[in-house]
């Protein structure tokens, strides 16, 4: 019966979030090239507010915990593991108040409706991954960004991760953010459940599942070495989640 459910449901998902990413992909480019970039924002935090709420047609329970009293005077960096695409939607949405910039692969910039043109036009960081010093300079490019406005940006060290083991956390990419922010803030963000979704492309989608983000204390990086301060927010991500 779960399964017959299943079968129902998932089609229902995928059309309620394309269709979100079709309707908004129009309004964020008049918005942007009318109204400016701040209003643009809004348009894409209200989309992304609209994409988790459409984790609901599949039973799930979501959880979003931020019990952080955060500062709003100094640029933040989101630290999270990665499970699946849909980590992000809840990410934009319940951190709109810090103003988020990702951390992002350069494929994703092309031809994904909606999607595509907020990562172009926010400001995020777009890696090439087999080109380490053009990831660099992006990354750096988007330190000094949140430096100078005081917004936040997130990122994936551990990338996509393939297994229920927690991968290490690289510090380049953190490296590089803190060389132009050198004031920021770390925030781990522990999300749990996503990886069940649909794992390796499964199809359907799994449902009636417990989806939980949770934003853990902040980390001071000032005088500690990297690679120290990188496990100490992989420990303290994996403590929370209950992974090795």
């Amino acid at each position: 019966m779960r399964v017959v459910i299943a079968h129902i449901l998932t089609p229902l998902f995928y059309a309620a979030f394309g269709l979100i990413l079709v309707i908004f992909h129009p309004v964020q480019v008049l918005v942007y090239n009318t109204l400016g970039e701040m209003a643009h924002r809004k348009v894409v935090y209200f989309m992304n507010g609209l994409l988790s709420k459409t984790l609901w047609i599949l039973g799930y329970r979501i959880r979003f915990n931020n019990a952080q009293q955060l500062p709003k005077d100094r640029p933040l960096i989101f630290v999270a593991n990665h499970n699946s695409l849909h980590d992000i939607p809840m990410l934009y949405w319940n951190l709109r108040s810090y103003h988020p910039i990702f951390v992002s692969k350069l494929s994703l910039a092309k031809s994904i409706p909606s999607v595509s043109f907020n990562l172009r036009k926010s400001g995020a960081a777009l890696i090439d991954r087999s080109d380490r010093m053009q990831s660099m300079n992006e990354i750096m490019r988007l330190g000094q960004l949140i430096h100078d406005r005081c917004f936040s940006a997130v990122i994936f060290p551990e990338g996509t991760r393939k297994g229920p083991a927690l991968r290490k956390f690289k510090p380049g990419g953190i490296s590089a953010l803190l060389r132009k922010a050198p004031d920021a803030l770390i925030v781990p963000v522990a999300i749990a459940g996503t990886r069940k979704i649909n794992p390796s492309g499964a199809y359907p989608l799994n449902i009636f599942l417990n989806l939980e983000w949770t934003v853990l204390n902040p980390v001071e990086h000032k005088g500690k070495d990297l690679e120290i301060l990188m496990d100490e927010v992989r420990n303290a991500i994996a403590q929370h989640l209950g992974l090795s």
